[in-house]
């Protein structure tokens, strides 16, 4: 297992993989914060919407002089 050392820089090695394992958990954060479940900034969604009837506003008819 040493001369896997003799191969490669150790300080490069840790350095790439110290950036890999922050960018994946920034990446899992991430996926967990767009859920509904796991979002500990806003809080789970519990109010259910019910359907909303939107109607349109009257016009006002307006003469031009």
């Amino acid at each position: 297992m040493w001369r896997i050392w003799l191969l490669f820089d150790p300080r490069r090695v840790l350095i790439g993989l110290f950036t890999f394992l922050f960018a994946l958990a920034l990446l899992i954060h991430f996926i967990l914060l767009s859920t509904d479940k796991y979002n500990w900034i806003d809080g789970p969604n519990t109010k259910k919407v019910s359907s909303v009837q939107v109607e349109p506003a009257p016009v006002a008819e307006r003469r031009l002089v």
